[in-house]
């Protein structure tokens, strides 16, 4: 045996010192499985408890065994989505179509994108101030726009004062204010006065001054406008508390009803009313009662005095107005006044006008049978002519009976919903007038100036809204797209409302309700949509301080109760006004909370698969690094 001088005494040569390391190394592997396993057993930490969907057992089961589920917290939204609008959400409009600005419909987030966290106020939020103050001013904090200020601030749209927002009642058309603007449409259509006209739509709203003025009239209208470069028209409607909606005419039908509104009101809305073969004009035909009224100011109207200010030419503009008015009269419309900036063109009612739409290469054509007048929840527009039913002899705006009478007695489309009657109506009435009584005993506020914005989920014939028509708010009553269309009787009684999916988000703003209410909802959806989503929509439209009633069966009341800790309402549980048992209502009232901005929400806000492998990405570096440190140490030795 070699011996080699260089080498230390007691120093091991290179094969033990390889098979050490070796050793070591799956020693140290062996050892990080282990904690790994440890590790990932308690990964559950990072992930929010799920609510799961369960199926609903049969009438007895649920008399036995109410719907329990685990507790769950749902975590905060990043500040960025404070004015989230689910399904007219701007950050998803690159996905859809410049044709006819359809990127601005309804295009909903699939199950998978739906967000599990609670809307935040924005920073400085304040309980919206009261009716009817609040129609001509609100906190600049709750709505802080400065782009609308600054770009209609000439238009005495709305001026920045201190802390609020004031609304001086001016416009791109009424530059005198609102109300002369509106005294001299009365001059042109005296049926404003009498309680003829109830029900409008206001297309392209602006901040809803124009809806605002007729409420003390006795007119109530649905502002209707996109979100838009216009930031928040519907918002500003809201937190004034005039009804409005978010909405566009563009490839769908706007989601109400056939023959729903005696008036419908273009105050240089900029909708190109006489492209693509005049379809938006048809849309509105559909939802305008015969007899009802149209009326438009702006361009192409009084164009021999106007048309130096909207960069055009007479003649451009004079063409304009001869398409505009030919398309109406195919239409079976008629220039009924005009004066200065308005024009008003009334529907016909008499039948024998659309006769004429049956003649060979007539355009537009009445549409088929198969198109259902009614039908307007991702119904594609068409370019026919819907034309009234005639055995509806009691429909039109001449025949239908006068407000506040019309509220209370039955109309004729009654007869299409099936168990509809005289008779089911007065019942339907008598029934509410007593669940309103019983609702103020257990709500006080309810009937009074703190709550003005209310939404009844799923109406039948408004009840709801008719027993509390002489309190100071008003009603958007929903019916489900899902349900028996009972939506053309809500229009017929005054009242105002619309379709609605609610395993899906409804068109408005986050804050811009004071009251939700519910009858039975879960118990005829919860087949469909999950009960989680449907109260995180709650959360998210309800205003900070605002309340729901929700009226359910024993089976779900709990499991609400449950979701509803965990989005930070407090609940309590109460008896029905008939003292039964299968049947509870829960008072909830959502607390006013602000953005916590430290580390712990702020990786609570994180998307779970990247929190999960940005863990596991640490850990493995940590244990590298560890594993390292430790070679280091003993080739140091």
């Amino acid at each position: 045996m070699k011996y080699n001088k260089e080498a230390k005494p007691g120093a091991p040569d290179k094969g033990s010192r390889v098979l050490q390391l070796s050793v070591l190394f799956f020693v140290l592997c062996g050892f990080s499985f282990y904690l790994g396993g440890i590790f990932c057993s308690e990964k559950t930490r990072f992930e929010t408890n799920d609510v799961k969907q369960i199926a609903v057992p049969s009438a007895k089961e649920s008399m036995a065994a109410p719907l329990q589920i685990k507790a769950v917290s749902f975590p905060e939204c990043s500040p960025d989505y404070q004015d989230y609008t689910p399904c007219t959400d701007p950050r998803r409009w690159r996905k859809y179509g410049l044709h006819r600005l359809s990127f601005m419909e309804r295009h909903c987030p699939p199950i998978f994108e739906r967000k599990e966290c609670l809307v935040p106020p924005p920073d400085g939020y304040k309980s919206p101030i009261k009716w009817p103050n609040s129609r001509d001013k609100c906190w600049y904090r709750n709505v802080p726009y400065d782009w609308i200020n600054k770009q209609k601030s000439n238009q005495h749209w709305l001026r920045k004062e201190g802390d609020k927002f004031l609304f001086p009642g001016g416009g791109t058309m009424f530059p005198n204010g609102v109300s002369a603007y509106v005294d001299l449409m009365q001059d042109l259509i005296p049926e404003m006065k009498d309680g003829t006209i109830r029900t409008a739509i206001d297309t392209g709203c602006g901040v809803a001054s124009w809806g605002g003025d007729l409420l003390d009239r006795g007119i109530l209208t649905v502002s209707l406008a996109p979100r838009d470069n216009h930031e928040a028209q519907v918002q500003f409607a809201l937190e004034r508390g005039i009804p409005a909606i978010l909405g566009i005419i563009s490839t769908q039908r706007l989601p109400f009803p056939s023959k729903s509104f005696d008036m419908a009101h273009c105050s240089r809305c900029l909708i190109p009313w006489t492209e693509f073969g005049g379809i938006y004009l048809l849309e509105i035909h559909r939802i305008l009662r015969p007899g009802g009224f149209w009326v438009l100011s702006g361009p192409p109207v009084n164009y021999e005095h106007r048309w130096r200010g909207w960069n055009t030419t007479i003649e451009e503009q004079k063409t304009d107005y001869e398409k505009l008015q030919t398309l109406l009269t195919s239409l079976c419309f008629k220039l009924y006044n005009k004066k200065d900036d308005i024009a008003v063109w009334q529907k016909l009612s008499d039948n024998s006008c659309y006769d004429k739409l049956s003649e060979p290469d007539t355009y537009p054509g009445k549409c088929d049978d198969s198109l259902e007048p009614d039908s307007a929840w991702y119904t594609p527009l068409r370019s026919c002519v819907v034309v009234p039913n005639p055995k509806h002899k009691r429909s039109s705006l001449d025949t239908i009976p006068k407000w506040p009478e019309r509220l209370h007695v039955a109309p004729e489309r009654i007869s299409d919903v099936h168990g509809g009657s005289a008779s089911a109506l007065k019942h339907d009435d008598g029934k509410w007038k007593k669940r309103l009584q019983h609702y103020k005993k257990l709500h006080p506020a309810l009937g009074t100036d703190k709550i003005r914005n209310v939404m009844d989920m799923n109406t039948v014939y408004g009840g709801l809204a008719a027993a509390s028509i002489d309190d100071p708010l008003w009603v958007m009553n929903v019916v489900s797209s899902y349900a028996t269309n009972t939506l053309p009787v809500v229009y017929d009684r005054g009242l105002i409302g619309t379709f609605h999916d609610w395993c899906e988000a409804f068109s408005t703003y986050p804050r811009t309700y004071d009251l939700l209410h519910l009858d039975g909802l879960f118990t005829a959806e919860s087949h469909r949509c999950e009960m989680k989503y449907v109260l995180l929509e709650m959360d998210r439209i309800l205003r900070p301080n605002g309340y729901a009633i929700i009226r359910e069966s024993r089976y779900f009341v709990d499991a609400i109760a449950t979701i509803a800790k965990g989005m930070r309402w407090g609940c309590r549980k109460e008896d029905t006004e008939y003292g039964i048992d299968k049947e509870k209502i829960l008072i909830c009232q959502k607390k006013l909370w602000a953005l916590r901005i430290d580390i712990y929400s702020f990786i609570r806000g994180f998307d779970r698969k990247i929190l999960t492998a940005l863990y596991f990405s640490l850990k493995n570096s940590f244990c590298f690094f560890r594993f390292t440190i430790l070679m280091c140490c003993y080739c140091g030795s």
